[in-house]
């Protein structure tokens, strides 16, 4: 069992880590949904590796966070990508490695893509 000290030494180092950045105009959001249809879709591995990307990378512009529910069962993992002046971007199906072409061509590039994303799963098609 850790002592008091010990425990109050790793809340310190792991403040730094998990993201609790103040929101302004100029931050991105990305947002994962983390619900139980979202977790047992492999959400979880998604958001560990777009979070570690943006801590590597020191990217404090864009702040990685989780949601429940965003209501698109079918579609999960779902990651909704913010970013100011910009209509919100909502990929689907992700995976980690899909999530890492997110980060490095939307999220560092600017580029969306669009192969992922909601609108290209043709919704209605049977």
């Amino acid at each position: 069992m850790k002592s008091l000290e010990e425990l109050r030494a790793i809340r310190e180092t792991m403040q730094g880590k998990v993201g609790f950045r103040s929101e302004d105009a100029t931050q991105t959001r990305v947002v994962v949904g983390m619900a139980t249809c979202g977790i047992a879709s492999g959400a979880r591995p998604v958001l560990t590796a777009l979070s570690d990307a943006v801590q590597e990378e020191g990217l404090n512009n864009i702040n990685v966070t989780q949601t429940g529910c965003i209501g698109l069962c079918q579609y999960e993992p779902i990651v909704e990508v913010m970013e100011p002046g910009k209509e919100k971007v909502t990929y689907v199906k992700m995976t980690p490695e899909k999530a890492m072409e997110v980060f490095r061509l939307h999220l560092k590039g600017g580029q969306v893509v669009t192969k992922y994303t909601l609108a290209a799963e043709k919704i209605g098609k049977e």
